[in-house]
């Protein structure tokens, strides 16, 4: 899932990246950004859009304070420990002992056979777990930014309402998309299975050999990771943006600005 990336854009997100990298025949999205946004706002959703920018006061932003001026922290802290939780929780680990994981990585029962350990579902389980995890936590994130915020100065204030109009109108096409991410990943555990399947050259398989280093299993787990951690990277973008918007002095230019006489 490397060489590919070579081939990959600026302008593509590292989920878009790897999934085409993986699967190349599901390519890069051929529209326009804000084309497609249009076409995803209704009547009413362009009303709830336009109120939040419709307001003629447009306040400097304030310095963040109390438990606003802790928002990058909060990220930060969001981010590592949803990212551990991805990278800790797999059946080849690198780097030697730690603490079982809350969400392991599936592997094939004692005494099954190849034919029932190539099941899915255990893995499409284990990552829609993950993505649960992703968007409670982030949701929790989201929602202490937009409270900090709006309570820091007016311009926050607006700055939060205009985050809610747009996770309102967004969330339930963000939440179909993502939901066809461990489809996707279905394939590529298809693929390489088959991969597998074809070395042994009617050879006799023993799941119990998939967890092995070098095995395919090793090769989907590694892939599944990385299409978590970049979903990860993809789902904290706007919570980010929030925040990185909140903490921007109004002029761009805080540090150097000189106090009145």
């Amino acid at each position: 899932m490397t060489q590919a990336l070579q081939r990959a854009t600026f302008n593509r997100s590292g989920l878009v990246r790897i999934l085409s990298e993986s699967l190349p025949d599901t390519g890069a999205p051929q529209y326009d950004f804000g084309e497609k946004l249009g076409q995803w706002l209704d009547f009413p959703d362009a009303l709830s859009l336009s109120a939040a920018l419709a307001s003629a006061e447009k306040p400097a932003l304030a310095p963040l304070t109390g438990a606003a001026n802790t928002l990058p922290q909060q990220l930060e802290r969001v981010r590592r420990s949803l990212a551990e939780a991805i990278r800790n929780d797999g059946v080849f680990p690198a780097d030697g002992e730690r603490d079982a994981p809350r969400l392991r990585f599936p592997t094939p029962l004692p005494q099954a056979t190849a034919e029932s350990a190539a099941d899915f579902t255990p893995y499409h389980r284990y990552y829609l777990a993950h993505q649960r995890d992703m968007s409670t936590a982030i949701a929790a994130l989201r929602g202490n930014a937009r409270k900090a915020l709006a309570q820091a100065s007016p311009a926050g204030r607006r700055l939060a309402e205009l985050d809610t109009a747009f996770d309102a109108i967004l969330n339930t096409r963000e939440r179909n998309l993502l939901a066809t991410v461990p489809m996707l990943l279905a394939r590529r555990f298809a693929e390489l299975f088959r991969e597998h399947s074809a070395a042994l050259a009617g050879g006799e398989d023993d799941p119990a050999t998939w967890t092995q280093p070098s095995s395919w299993l090793e090769t989907f787990c590694r892939d599944a990771q990385a299409v978590l951690l970049a979903e990860l990277e993809l789902r904290l973008k706007p919570v980010a943006g929030l925040i990185a918007a909140g903490a921007a002095p109004a002029d761009g230019n805080a540090s150097t600005r000189e106090t009145p006489p």
